[in-house]
């Protein structure tokens, strides 16, 4: 069981680790549905193997988190996903507390854990990026636009007065004279 609560540590994209005294069995088995939807594998370990597993991982500051009744949730996907199904399901049943979990190989604490169902889904995330990185270039194309544009408004304006004060006038055709000839 060690081998494979440690497999399943290291291969995981992210933990997040749950308190789910109080739960009946009909409210647990809605939260690993709603875990499995969101790409989540809600499991319940003895607390001592999974020390064992996180001491042979060298996880730091996971070990803290394993008192009481306490499950994990391997994600194997999104974790945001994950984070945010927990989230929306302990909102409607209280007694299912985060308690923290690990990132990649990083411990988070339960604060960290119920901020990570905060952030926006990927999709928005790089929907922002890429408005991000094409404002400059469309404020560049602007500004390119504006050159010719401007020139030419500048040269109506001129030809409208007349031409500039102080300029020769404009020389006759030349070309019809030659056709005569």
């Amino acid at each position: 069981m060690v081998e494979e609560v440690r497999g399943r540590l290291s291969s995981s994209n992210a933990t997040i680790l749950t308190e789910y005294r109080g739960l009946k069995v009909a409210e647990l088995a809605q939260l690993r549905r709603s875990v499995r939807q969101a790409g989540g594998d809600y499991r319940i370990y003895k607390n001592t193997l999974v020390r064992f597993a996180v001491r042979d991982l060298g996880l730091d500051g996971v070990e803290e988190l394993l008192t009481g009744p306490t499950a994990l949730v391997f994600v194997d996907g999104d974790a945001v996903d994950v984070a945010k199904a927990l989230r929306d399901f302990s909102r409607a049943n209280p007694a299912l507390v985060l308690k923290g979990g690990v990132l990649g190989e990083t411990a988070m604490s339960a604060d960290q854990a119920r901020a990570l169902a905060e952030v926006p889904p990927r999709a928005v995330l790089l929907a922002r990026l890429a408005g991000g990185l094409a404002a400059p270039m469309q404020q560049l194309a602007g500004l390119l636009q504006a050159l010719p544009r401007n020139l030419a408004y500048g040269l109506k304006a001129l030809i409208d007065q007349g031409g500039a004060a102080g300029a020769p006038a404009a020389a006759p055709d030349n070309d019809s004279s030659q056709e005569d000839a």
